[in-house]
C-alpha cells in the first residue's frame, strides 16, 4: 500500500514538472512568433493536439495568450515578465537550492525585508522556522509565513499587483522608510555588472530601491538566466549589492564580472 502511494506520488510530481516545462515551451514559442497553430505546437513539443488545446486553455486563463480557432496569439510583450502562475513551476529545484543557501546567510535574530517573486517565495519557505523578524513584500510570502512559530511577521501597507501579489505604492514605500533592516533579500529581472539590478515593473523597482535604502546588507537571489540580462527599470548599481546567490549553470564570465565589482557570488 505504502509503495503504491509513493509511486503514484512520484508519477504525479513528474507529470507536473513535464506539464510546467511544456507550458513554458508553448509560451516562449507563441511569444516569439506572435501566434501559432495547435498542429505546429504539437509538433514542437511532441504532445498530442488534444493536450496542446488543454494547455492553451490553461495559459489563456492565466492571461498569457488569447485563444482563436486552431491556435493562439500572445498577450505578452517581449519586454514583459511571464505571469507568476507560470514562473512558479519553473526551475523549482534550482530555486530551492538558492533559497537554502540564502537562508544560511541569515543569522537568528536578524530583521529581514524579503522581496516578491518566485525565488523569494522559496526563501520565505526556507525561513519559516527561524527566529527572525521578516517584512515580506508580497502576499504570497505573507501567506507562507503566517503562523510561523518563532518568526515575527510584519506586514507593510501597499497595493498588491494582480497575480504577482507584490506590494507597491506609497504605503509600501512609507512602511519601508520607517524601518531599518539587517538584510534585504531581493529578486530581480536582470542583473549585470554594467547595468546593475533591473526590474520589469517601475513600481516594483521603486520598492526595491526603498528596501536597499533601509538595509545594512543586500543579498540578491536569482536564477542564472537573469545574469547579464537587462530589464526596463533601473533599480541600483552593482556596487549597492553585497552578495548574489545563483545556480550552478551561471556563466563564469557573468559571475567573474560581479566578483570584480566587489560582490560575493555563491553558485549552488
Amino acid at each position: 500500500m505504502f509503495e503504491t502511494l509513493t509511486f503514484e506520488h512520484r508519477r504525479c510530481c513528474i507529470s507536473s514538472v513535464v506539464s510546467a516545462d511544456r507550458l513554458k515551451q508553448i509560451t516562449d514559442a507563441v511569444r516569439e512568433a506572435g501566434q501559432l497553430g495547435v498542429a505546429e505546437l504539437a509538433e514542437r513539443t511532441g504532445a498530442s493536439e488534444m493536450t496542446i488545446r488543454r494547455d492553451l486553455e490553461t495559459l489563456a486563463a492565466q492571461g498569457v495568450l488569447e485563444r482563436y480557432r486552431g491556435g493562439a496569439r500572445t498577450l505578452l510583450l517581449r519586454g514583459d515578465e511571464p505571469p507568476f502562475a507560470l514562473r512558479a513551476h519553473e526551475g523549482l529545484e534550482s530555486k530551492r537550492r538558492i533559497a537554502a543557501e540564502v537562508a544560511g546567510l541569515i543569522v537568528d535574530g536578524e530583521s529581514v525585508v524579503l522581496d516578491s517573486g518566485t525565488t523569494c517565495l522559496e526563501v520565505a519557505r526556507a525561513l519559516a522556522n527561524r527566529r527572525l523578524t521578516v517584512v515580506p513584500l508580497s502576499l504570497h510570502a505573507v501567506h507562507e509565513l503566517t503562523g510561523a512559530p518563532q518568526l515575527t511577521l510584519l506586514v507593510p501597507g501597499g497595493k498588491p499587483r494582480a497575480g504577482e501579489l507584490a506590494l507597491t505604492g506609497p504605503l509600501t514605500l512609507s512602511s519601508l522608510a520607517a524601518l531599518r533592516f539587517d538584510t534585504a533579500i531581493l529578486g530581480c529581472c536582470g542583473l549585470g555588472a554594467a547595468d546593475g539590478l533591473t526590474a520589469h515593473d517601475l513600481d516594483d523597482a521603486a520598492v526595491k530601491r526603498a528596501a536597499i535604502a533601509s538595509s545594512r546588507r543586500v543579498v540578491v537571489a536569482t536564477e542564472a538566466a537573469k545574469l547579464a540580462r537587462t530589464a526596463l527599470a533601473f533599480v541600483a548599481p552593482i556596487t549597492d549589492l553585497h552578495a548574489v546567490v545563483t545556480d550552478s549553470t551561471a556563466s563564469p564570465d557573468d559571475t567573474d564580472a560581479l566578483t570584480a565589482a566587489g560582490v560575493t557570488v555563491r553558485r549552488v
